[in-house]
């Protein structure tokens, strides 16, 4: 079933002056969107059987197939409807998801600008990312950032990798608390601090101003992983679309 195909084609070719690539001539239905510099693809569209995911009968119906940057939103997203482990791609994150309408337009354009992001030169990456929001852990046996909260709202923190001035981290708090209790928006990153202890190395630090606080009944460790599929927090990692609009 075709839905969003020629949609699709004119949001590609409006946002990044990309058309489709027809590569196989066994296969014309298929069609794939690369980068014009590193030539990398970032999307891939394809008509198949439903059955070859899993739906009943042989109907036709039209699939994109996207890159994840994190195998975190992979996971979450293939428990959502209208979403697959990547057909005929199954390594490094891909997904596919239906064009039928199952999934809603907009939600489908989220996706594709997240592969188009992934699997852009590094050069890319940095013109066309946006802020993005990270879960990281925060450890009350190394550092009291209860305690460093309250006696000034912008801290130094741990740099991970990946992540920018702009972006806004949610902190995690471990054991015996086990819960989100900070949003914070990163005003510097990148600066030089080294740091070995055995235990804990740093090469970079950023810094991290308070901007909301959440009780600590309200996102536990057991509400993350019944409600959101979170069910570890040991570094930076995306947030999935409902717990952030949760954490609004």
């Amino acid at each position: 079933m075709t839905i969003f195909r020629k949609q699709l084609f004119d949001y590609i070719n409006k946002k990044y002056n990309i058309s489709p690539e027809h590569l196989w001539s066994r296969y014309p239905g298929y069609a794939v969107f690369r980068h014009s510099d590193n030539r990398k693809w970032f999307a891939l569209v394809m008509n198949i059987p439903k059955s070859r995911l899993g739906l009943c009968g042989e109907e036709m119906t039209d699939i994109l197939n996207v890159k994840m940057s994190d195998p975190f939103i992979a996971d979450f997203l293939i428990q959502q409807e209208g979403f697959f482990r990547g057909y005929h791609i199954r390594g490094g994150n891909w997904i596919s998801v239906l064009l039928d309408g199952t999934v809603e337009f907009e939600e489908i354009c989220r996706w594709l600008e997240e592969s188009y992001a992934a699997t852009a030169s590094k050069e890319t990456r940095h013109k066309i990312r946006p802020p993005k929001e990270w879960l990281i852990p925060a450890n009350p046996i190394y550092y009291d950032v209860e305690r460093a909260f309250s006696e000034s709202d912008e801290i130094n923190w741990k740099q991970g990798r990946g992540i920018r001035t702009g972006d806004t981290v949610f902190l995690y708090v471990a054991a015996p608390i086990s819960a989100i209790l900070y949003k914070c928006l990163v005003t510097n990153t990148d600066i030089p601090a080294h740091f070995d202890d055995g235990k804990i190395h740093i090469d970079n630090i950023m810094k991290i101003k308070l901007m909301k606080r959440y009780s600590p009944d309200k996102f536990t460790f057991e509400i993350l992983g019944r409600e959101y599929g979170i069910f570890a927090v040991r570094g930076p990692r995306g947030i999935p679309d409902r717990l952030s609009k949760a954490l609004k």
